[in-house]
């Protein structure tokens, strides 16, 4: 039965979508059937398919009123939406269904948040409070009859699979993947009404043993190219033996077990291929479905996808190697779609999300994080996929250390629980073990004796150089005939390079955040032929550019910072071993600014290295200065009455051990019972200061970027594509710099947070907000 002009009918359909291009409805009973056995399938491989079929296929129960029905009706060929309310049909169907009350409760959760994020267990019970609708018996005898299967599911039992009844965080990360599985299963099957495709999009093309194989043939050319390369401008390195012995670890370690392992190895011994080698090799070993890379720092995203792709993707003169579809998906997109989840186009700016369906993914620390703690759909759809996986996290220093308690929590669960292997790579490993997530956690080490893999590899002596000024800095690095210089600021940067810039024998290179990566990678190219040219040559750079990228120069100057990031940056001195030793001058600015979160790092760094103390290359008082600096930061605080009072790190845990996920990704509330404003600095960010996604139109790209920002805009269908095109032109603006005046004046909606910038953009600067009257 179903409702049409105003009365029930027998034998017709209730909908679930309007009418595609083809002139045709999406069937409920269509819809709910396939959705749950998508997510059943997602789910499956972390054991939770039952549930996850269960909530796919009531989660739109709700559809079947009548007053839904009609308002489909009534909306349908217009952009509006049905303003009548769904969810909660199938919540409370699920959440007082017979079995295991936590099984109940995630289930009710999923389905009533499934379309605006997940939501706290008192909004669910409220709402289960609340009398049901006058019409939803009449609805859910309509549903049962376009969707039989789920008479067997009503009668239960709901359960959780064993396996989740250990921790707390185990419970949570459960619900969080299994959420992912219904989401993506929704939006692709209403993806493939709409776009008129046969089923969901796949991958296809090759299996991991293939792309194991592909890849180690493809790693001998590109390794012969760049010897060729560096023997043609007399530049042959020294740490070929180190890097191979390293590639060798790194292979044999692929054959072990499932688990966490660490690669703890020096700056510039292939830390990249050899992570890439042992996924590779461990997926193809262990059935892993893919193999995911997640990188500090969106310029080290587009160097290694470059490689990776070179490496892994198809190519025309390879027609025999396993299918034509592309391998690797590199996705930093900063974008927020749900900014815009409210207005008509919001649906399918969320069905343009990316769910990393690829089998080899390249992606940043900051959007693997921040998704894995979210809450809302476009968000979270890709999670499921972190389960069977193989998941690298390269530069495991950089991850932000108040929030280390729920990041090493789920990292455990998700290796222990869902089958994930994770494999932590650094040239300063930290000591993770100290903190309580991982203190009784086993987690090998690949390399066999990293200390003396570092004295080996070690290449570059460090000075100290105590409160000089920027320029007394900029006068000594005019001597230099090739020298890079590391500071702390973006404002610092920008000045020193306008010191210099004129005034120095060669090329002055800026790099910096506020460039686009298309600007960024034409830089660092002429930074790197410069170097291989002997030319003269200085670069002045923020963070961005000390760890992963691929420069050597013979002297480095480093601003004060932790001991960690003098090291990353110590990387890009004598980065081939040659004969002369690099140098590494570590400069204490009397005049220079930091970020905030330095102050303790620095004092602890203080502490352990500098003149008359240990080097930052020594592994044993590194081994010394991690568990002291947590110590310092509190992150593990004895436990306290008032849970308001507790780190942020363990206050993220507290809030994920009772599963209220608005708490968790968007801060605990300012005031409970009176206010409904949430506390953002209090909650899972990997980023503390917000920051605006902004595509830079101008320059020689224009009439191809006005397109693609048109697509975003206007086409649906095209949106995906689009947006991760722009990525090559967008800057992330601190928010508190968009919203002034001058600056916003200057801003272009696009679609959801993304805006145009339509003000300068300087050649050497990029986005300059500084200049702006």
């Amino acid at each position: 039965m179903a409702f049409v002009g105003g009365r029930v009918v027998r034998g017709v359909h209730v909908w679930a979508h309007s009418r595609n291009d083809n002139e045709i409805r999406h069937g409920l009973g269509e819809h709910s059937s396939d959705t749950a056995e998508l997510a059943r399938g997602f789910a499956s491989v972390f054991g939770a398919g039952d549930l996850a079929y269960a909530v796919g296929l009531l989660h739109d129960t709700g559809k079947a009123r009548c007053a839904w029905q009609e308002g489909l009706l009534k909306v349908e060929g217009t952009d509006d939406r049905v303003d009548v309310p769904h969810k909660d049909l199938g919540a409370r169907l699920l959440a007082e269904a017979p079995g295991d009350p936590y099984a109940r409760l995630a289930a009710g959760l999923m389905v009533l948040g499934h379309h605006g994020g997940l939501r706290t267990p008192s909004e669910l019970k409220q709402m289960l409070r609340q009398p049901g609708g006058v019409d939803d018996d009449e609805a859910v005898r309509r549903f049962v009859e376009a969707v039989p299967q789920a008479r067997a599911v009503l009668k239960g039992p709901l359960t959780l699979p064993e396996a989740w009844r250990g921790r707390l965080g185990v419970r949570e990360l459960g619900v969080r993947l299994t959420y992912s599985a219904l989401v993506d299963a929704d939006f692709l099957d209403t993806a493939t009404h709409f776009l008129r495709r046969p089923g969901p999009v796949s991958t296809g093309g090759a299996t991991m043993a293939q792309l194991r194989d592909r890849f180690e043939r493809r790693r001998v050319e590109y390794l012969d190219e760049r010897r060729a390369k560096a023997g043609k401008r007399g530049r042959a390195s020294s740490m070929e033996g180190v890097r191979e012995e390293l590639y060798a670890a790194a292979l044999t370690a692929a054959l072990r077990k499932p688990g966490v392992y660490r690669m703890s190895a020096p700056t510039g011994s292939g830390k990249t291929i050899a992570g890439a080698g042992f996924g590779l090799h461990h997926a193809a070993e262990h059935g892993k479905s893919r193999v995911i890379v997640a990188v500090p720092y969106t310029s080290i995203t587009e160097q290694n996808a470059d490689v990776f792709r070179r490496l892994l993707d198809p190519r025309p003169d390879d027609p025999d190697e396993g299918g034509d579809a592309p391998v690797v998906l590199e996705h930093h997109s900063n974008v927020d779609l749900d900014a815009a989840s409210q207005r008509a186009e919001g649906r399918w700016q969320r069905l343009a999300a990316e769910n990393w369906n690829a089998p080899f993914v390249v992606t940043t620390t900051v959007q693997l994080l921040d998704s894995l703690f979210a809450r809302t759909p476009s968000r979270m759809r890709k999670l499921h996929r972190l389960a069977g996986a193989v998941l690298i996290l390269d530069e495991v220093q950089a991850l932000p250390k108040p929030l280390l308690l729920p990041i090493l929590d789920a990292l455990r669960a998700l290796s222990e629980h869902f089958g994930t292997t994770v494999l932590l790579t650094s040239a300063t490993q930290p000591v993770f073990e100290s903190l309580s997530p991982w203190r009784d956690l086993d987690v090998p080490e690949i390399v066999p004796d990293p200390v003396r893999m570092a004295d080996r590899a070690r290449r570059v002596d460090f000075r100290w150089w105590e409160r000089p000024t920027l320029a007394e800095l900029a006068e000594q690095v005019r001597q230099r005939r090739q020298a890079l210089v590391v500071l702390n600021t973006i404002d610092d940067a920008r000045r020193l390079f306008t010191m210099l810039d004129g005034r120095t024998e060669g090329r002055v290179v800026h790099l910096s955040t506020r460039m686009h990566p298309n600007h960024r990678r034409t830089a660092l190219n002429t930074v790197g032929k410069a170097l291989g040219d002997g030319e003269p040559l200085v670069v002045v750079s923020t963070q961005l550019i000390e760890a992963g990228v691929d420069l050597d120069f013979p002297v480095v100057y480093r601003a004060m910072a932790p001991v960690d990031s003098l090291l990353q940056a110590a990387g890009r001195a004598n980065r081939e071993g040659g004969d002369t030793c690099g140098e590494v001058v570590v400069v204490d600015l009397a005049d220079g600014g930091r970020p905030g979160d330095y102050g303790p790092a620095i004092a602890v760094s203080r502490y352990y290295f500098g003149p008359d103390k240990a080097q930052p290359d020594e592994l044993a008082a590194l081994a010394r200065y991690y568990p002291h600096l947590y110590k310092t930061l509190e992150l593990d605080a004895p436990p306290v009455t008032d849970h308001r009072k507790l780190p942020r790190g363990q206050l993220v845990q507290h809030h994920r051990h009772k599963w209220d996920f608005p708490a968790v990704a968007n801060g605990p509330l300012v005031s409970p019972g009176t206010s409904v404003h949430r506390d953002p600095k209090r909650a899972f960010r990997m980023i503390d200061q917000d920051a605006l996604p902004v595509v830079i139109s101008t320059g020689p790209d224009h009439d191809r970027i006005v397109r693609l920002i048109k697509q975003a805009r206007d086409i649906p269908q095209a949106r995906f594509a689009a947006l991760r095109a722009l990525q090559r032109w967008t800057v992330m603006l601190p928010r508190n710099i968009a919203g002034a005046d001058p600056v916003r004046a200057r801003l272009r909606p696009v679609v959801g947070d993304l805006h145009e910038w339509t003000g300068p953009y300087h050649d050497d600067l990029g986005l300059d907000e500084s200049t702006i009257d």
